[in-house]
C-alpha cells in the first residue's frame, strides 16, 4: 500500500503526551510557586529568596523530559520505518518484486533510524536550553512588577499573579523557529518536530525498499483538501535518484513477460517502451513542502505501463481554508486549557473551561458543517501542533 506521513501519525502520541504533562507540570509550579505565602506583606521577598527551588524543580522536569522523549523518539522511528518497508512488500506483493522484497529481512535501516535521531535532538535541543530560563524569567517578572508591591492586598496581588499567569499560559514557551521562520511554542513545536521526522522514517523505509529491488520511481497521491504546498505535485511522478527537474524518458514495460494460464504460463507479446513524464526528484518535491507537517498525500511505486494516474478526490462544500478553519478552533481550544492548567483559584478555572467548552462547541458546529472534515480530539490537547 502507499506510504503517507498520516501512517506514523500515531506515533508521535507517546511524545506528544510526554509534552503535555510536562507543561501542565510546569504551569501547575508555577502557579504553586506564587501562590504560597502570597497573604504575606514579605510575599515579593521571599519569592525572590525561594526562585532557587524552582529552578531545580523546573531543571528536573526538563532533564525527566528530555531523557523520556529520547526514548520514545527512537521507538517511534523504528516502527515508522518498518511500517514504511512493509507498506512497500504490501503494495508489490502480487508480483514478484514484491515477493522477493517480502522473503528479505525487515530490519530497520540502522543508519537511517540514528540519522534521523540526531536530527530530531539537534532540532529540540532548544527547547531543552530554554525551559528554565522561560519559567525563571516570568516568575521575576510577576514576583518584581505590580504583583509583588507590598502596597497591594493579598487578593489584589492574586489578581495580578493570575492575569501574568493567564498570558504566559496562551503563549507557552515560545521563541522557537522552524526552517519556514515559522514561530512556535514549546510543546507544538517539540511535537511538530516528531511528527515530520517519523513521517520522513515512514517514507525512507518505503523508499529504501523500492531502492533494494530497483524501483526507481514513485507517484503522489491526489489527496482532497490539499493545500497550495503540495498542489502542484499530485498525481505526478517523481524519481528516486535522478536530478530534479521535469524530464520525459522512455522505461521498459513493468509488466511481467509470461502470465498463468489454466496453470501454464503464456507469453506476453513484446510491450513497446513506456513514455514517462517525471516532474521532479522526491528530494525536489519534499524541498519545496511535500509531507509537510499535516500532509495528506501518499507516495506509491510508479511501474511504467501499470500504474496509473490517481483519481481526483472532489470535496465539495470544503475547502483548505475550511481546514484552516478548524486549526483556529483547535489553538483557541488549547489556549483555554492552558489557561486553566495556570488559574490559581477556582474561579479563574471556572472561566477557563467555560471557554474551553465554547470553542468545543464550535469545532463540534464546524465538523457537522463540514462533512470531509473529521475531528481530531488529540489535537484539542494541551501541546498539540498547531
Amino acid at each position: 500500500m502507499p506510504v503517507s506521513p498520516a501512517m506514523a501519525e500515531d506515533l508521535a502520541t507517546e511524545v506528544a503526551r510526554l509534552y503535555d504533562d510536562a507543561q501542565a507540570a510546569l504551569l501547575e509550579r508555577l502557579a504553586a510557586a506564587l501562590e504560597a505565602d502570597i497573604q504575606s506583606p514579605r510575599w515579593a521577598e521571599l519569592k525572590l529568596a525561594a526562585v532557587g527551588n524552582l529552578r531545580t524543580a523546573v531543571e528536573e522536569i526538563a532533564n525527566v523530559l528530555q531523557q523520556d522523549t529520547n526514548g520514545a523518539v527512537r521507538r517511534a522511528l523504528i516502527e515508522a520505518y518498518n511500517r514504511g518497508r512493509q507498506s512497500a512488500v504490501a503494495e508489490l506483493g502480487a508480483l514478484d518484486i514484491g515477493r522477493e522484497l517480502a522473503a528479505r529481512q525487515t530490519l530497520p535501516n540502522a543508519p537511517a533510524v540514528d540519522r534521523l535521531a540526531a536530527s530530531m535532538a539537534d532540532d529540540t535541543r532548544p527547547v531543552y536550553a530554554r525551559i528554565t530560563r522561560a519559567i525563571v524569567d516570568v516568575y521575576r517578572r510577576i514576583v518584581s512588577g505590580p504583583a509583588g508591591n507590598v502596597l497591594l492586598g493579598a487578593a489584589t496581588r492574586r489578581q495580578a499573579s493570575q492575569r501574568a499567569l493567564n498570558a504566559f499560559a496562551q503563549r507557552g514557551v515560545t521563541g522557537f523557529v522552524d526552517r519556514a521562520g515559522r514561530s512556535w511554542d514549546m510543546a507544538s513545536y517539540a511535537e511538530m518536530a516528531v511528527r515530520s521526522v517519523t513521517a520522513r522514517a515512514a517514507v525512507e523505509g518505503h523508499v529504501d525498499a523500492l531502492a533494494e529491488i530497483g524501483v526507481g520511481l514513485v507517484m503522489v497521491s491526489d489527496a482532497p483538501l490539499e493545500c497550495p504546498l503540495c498542489e502542484r505535485w499530485e498525481g505526478e511522478v517523481l524519481t528516486l535518484t535522478g536530478p530534479p527537474g521535469p524530464q520525459t524518458m522512455l522505461a521498459e514495460h513493468a509488466a511481467p513477460p509470461e502470465e498463468p494460464r489454466r496453470g501454464l504460463l503464456r507469453r506476453r507479446p513484446p510491450t513497446p517502451p513506456v513514455v514517462v513524464h517525471i516532474a521532479g526528484s522526491l528530494i525536489e518535491a519534499r524541498a519545496a513542502g511535500l509531507f509537510h507537517p499535516n500532509c495528506r498525500h501518499s507516495l506509491a511505486a510508479y511501474l511504467p505501463g501499470v500504474s496509473t494516474r490517481p483519481p481526483h478526490h472532489a470535496t465539495p462544500g470544503t475547502t483548505y481554508e475550511d481546514t484552516q478553519r478548524q486549526r483556529a478552533i483547535e489553538r483557541h481550544i488549547r489556549r483555554w486549557k492552558r489557561e486553566q492548567a495556570a488559574a490559581m483559584d477556582e474561579a479563574a478555572r471556572r472561566r477557563a473551561g467555560a471557554y474551553v467548552r465554547k470553542w468545543q462547541k464550535a469545532a463540534r458546529e464546524h465538523v457537522a458543517a463540514h462533512p470531509d472534515l473529521r475531528r481530531k480530539p488529540t489535537r484539542e490537547q494541551i501541546g498539540a501542533a498547531r
